[in-house]
């Protein structure tokens, strides 16, 4: 229609929505079941339209510290309170995990049990060399994370529900875990290769018959934790590797969806709990890479954590939405290496570069070679009930009295 044409007392609109019948009572015609993680779930679920799965998908459980929420908009909402992302799921609704959902007003996890990793590996490897060195490890993942760091090794099964991807897996109860480590002759049990904060209530479960069964536990972690989690964790946690990503916010925000301080705070928190804590950077170039970062880190943590804390600086291999960087220079590693020592941190280790990589642990007293170390095997060790063999200085650590079967 033309302006010129138009009657000056004619009003028309084309913003008005049309009239539509709306039923709040309406119900489906059929139960409706959630979707699996990463597909968008149905539209116009009611809070008691989901519940738990049947005797056929064990893997979905009541999920521990979920919390009403009340939200006007939404009745039946939910918050999560495992990890310092604190997600709000109204219902149906998926955290930024990926794997733990509200399901009629209450907190599932999607993946009890549901394990992509169960395989005995080298202590070394995850890695900690102050904690039962030369010992295996049983490790155990399942898939989803609460990071989405552009730069994951693993982002098949970390970032499966962003990716559209469902990771090979299978059922391993905790009882079969803690045997199947058992029979591998291992020390401990890992919760590694994702986040083991999202798969929380498998982690518990497992952990305390890991106890029962005279092994470790072991957390290899991002630190995002919640205090309240922390403390369900620390009865039966012995240690942690946690991957402290970079120096500045901006990094944790924008590479990865997070922020900085609560891992800070759950790197203190472990310490101060008696948890054994080593702490991992992957230097990524023009990234984290920074001279002036890595001296901030390395001063903060010998300041917060302590100056024994092994620090385990690794390369950098092009990967996920980042494989178009190169790798880390080695004399970039070895650059970082020495500002960590110039610091004040005595174990600082470098790895992923064979051809500058220092795993060997030495005497912060008088630099006598204590454990020597190639490609995740202990090859030396000079340790003499956990001291020093030349100045009797005690090593930082745990398990160290106990000499390992040397490779």
């Amino acid at each position: 229609m033309r302006d010129d044409t138009r009657s000056p007392d004619r009003h028309e609109t084309f913003t008005r929505a049309p009239a539509v019948p709306f039923d709040p009572d309406a119900r489906p015609p059929a139960p409706v079941r959630a979707a699996f993680p990463g597909e968008e779930p149905p539209q116009g679920l009611r809070p008691g339209d989901l519940g738990p799965a049947d005797e056929t998908e064990p893997n979905i459980r009541l999920a521990v510290l979920g919390q009403p929420f009340d939200d006007p908009v939404a009745s039946g909402s939910v918050r999560c309170v495992a990890c310092a992302h604190r997600c709000v799921l109204r219902p149906s609704r998926i955290g930024i995990c990926g794997v733990r959902q509200n399901r009629g007003g209450s907190l599932y996890t999607l993946v009890y049990g549901q394990a992509v990793v169960s395989q005995a590996e080298p202590i070394e490897k995850k890695p900690l060399f102050h904690f039962l060195p030369g010992s295996y490890a049983y490790s155990v993942a399942t898939q989803g994370c609460n990071f989405h760091c552009a730069y994951c090794q693993n982002w098949q099964i970390s970032q499966a529900h962003r990716e559209g991807r469902v990771p090979e897996s299978r059922y391993l109860a905790p009882e079969t875990a803690v045997e199947e480590a058992v029979a591998a002759g291992v020390r401990s049990i890992a919760y590694t290769y994702v986040e083991p904060t999202v798969f929380l209530e498998y982690a518990l479960d497992t952990m305390t018959r890991a106890r029962a069964a005279g092994l470790r536990n072991i957390f290899v972690t991002n630190g995002y934790e919640s205090p309240e989690a922390l403390d369900l964790l620390v009865p039966n946690l012995d240690a942690a590797n946690v991957d402290l990503k970079a120096a500045r916010d901006d990094f944790y925000r924008h590479v990865c969806g997070a922020l900085r301080e609560p891992v800070r705070e759950t790197i203190v928190a472990m310490r101060e709990r008696g948890i054994w804590v080593e702490l991992t950077t992957l230097i990524i170039p023009g990234l984290n890479d920074d001279r002036r970062d890595l001296r901030a880190m390395a001063e903060w943590i010998a300041t917060a954590v302590g100056p024994e804390t092994p620090w385990h600086l690794t390369r950098f291999q092009p990967a996920y939405r980042l494989s178009g960087l190169a790798e880390t220079p080695a004399a970039t590693l070895v650059d970082a290496a020495q500002i960590a020592r110039e610091v004040g941190l005595r174990h600082v280790y470098v790895g992923n570069a064979p051809e500058v990589e220092a795993s060997t642990t030495i005497c912060s007293r008088c630099g006598e070679r204590l454990i020597g170390r190639s490609d995740f095997a202990v090859t030396e060790w000079h340790l003499i009930e956990g001291r020093c063999p030349r100045c009797k200085h005690s090593l930082a650590g745990v398990g160290l009295e106990d000499a390992p079967v040397v490779a």
